[in-house]
Formats: C-alpha cells, structure tokens, sequence
C-alpha cells in the first residue's frame, strides 16, 4: 500500500486542522443535530480558527513558496472571517445566498487546482457542494436543502480532519493503485 505522507508540512497541518474543525462546527450547526446547536454559535469558531489561524497558516504557507496552499488557506481565512463578522447582520436571504454563491465558486476553484492531492480535492469539492446546497436554500427558502449542505459541510470537516491526521500519524493519504488484470503489461 501507497503511504503517500509526504504532503504535509506543519503549517499545512494546522491550516488542515483549523479547516477541518471549522466546517465541523458550521455543519453540525448547520444541520441542528445537536439539541440546541445551531449555526449561529459556529461563528466564534469560524472567526478565529477558521477566520485569523486559517488566514496566518495560507500566509505562512506562501512564505514557503506552498502556492497552493498559501491560495487555499487565505482565501479561505478570509472568507470565514467576512462570514463571522457579518453573521449578527440583517441581510436578505437574497444577499446571504449571492455570499454563499460567491464562497462556492472559491472553494470550486480550489477543489479544481488542489496541489496538496485527492484529499484536498475532495476536502474543496465537498465544501463546493455545501456551499452550493446552502446558497440555493437560502434563495429559496429551503431548509431540507439547508441541512444537506450542512451534511456536505460536515463530511468535508471529516476528510481535512483526516488529512491532517493521515499525515501526523502516517496513515495512507492516497488510494492504492490496482495491478493490472492478467495479460495486461505496461506496454499495452
């Protein structure tokens, strides 16, 4: 088995970390599971873990010349940052869903040019989902497509968890590759 660890540098490790507990908390708030638990008391949270310490990981990370990383994780910290400190507003659910719509389309971006592999990339594609999800429940008044985003929300926070975790712990962090059928060589 493959035990791809390499791809993790301290900094991305935390900037994992902080992601991933970020959009654990949005997503169970999200979705109301929790008795009590509601979106609203992620905001804390997502100011200064997944607002200041994700914004000062992407920082750090492009000081190591991490592009990538560096891209994610600031684009990132500011996005949650903005949310936090807009969360109390009053704004349209039409405003609320175009913030949504716009987070989306960053995190897309990412989960297309995700350098740090298929964990990233499905940890970004996952919170595109949610984003996606939430924004339209917002236009439309929609809170079962609400609670789906929040799930999507929720498995992203699992897999930047375990991202983190594969490398800290060195556990596989990529999918072992299948040998060829019989009769099949790498020539053809």
């Amino acid at each position: 088995m493959n035990n791809d660890v390499s791809a993790g540098s301290t900094t991305s490790i935390v900037g994992r970390l902080a992601l991933g507990i970020t959009l654990l908390a949005f997503g169970l708030g999200t979705t109301k599971v929790i008795d009590g638990v509601t979106t609203a008391d992620a905001v804390s949270l997502a100011h200064y873990v997944g607002g200041v310490a994700l914004f000062l990981a992407g920082l750090l990370a492009l000081r190591d010349r991490d592009t990538a990383t560096g891209t994610a994780f600031t684009a990132l910290g500011a996005l949650w940052f903005t949310w936090a400190v807009t969360a109390g507003s009053q704004m349209s659910d039409n405003a609320a869903g175009l913030f949504l719509l716009l987070f989306a389309l960053v995190a897309l971006t990412l989960a297309v040019g995700a350098g740090g592999g298929v964990l990233d990339q499905g940890t970004y594609g996952l919170f595109f989902v949610s984003l996606l999800l939430l924004a339209v429940a917002r236009f439309a008044d929609s809170d079962a497509l609400g609670k789906a985003g929040g799930w999507f929300a929720v498995v992203a926070g699992v897999l930047a968890w375990y991202a983190a975790t594969a490398v800290l712990a060195k556990w596989p962090t990529v999918l072992p590759r299948r040998a060829a059928g019989r009769g099949v060589t790498a020539a053809g």
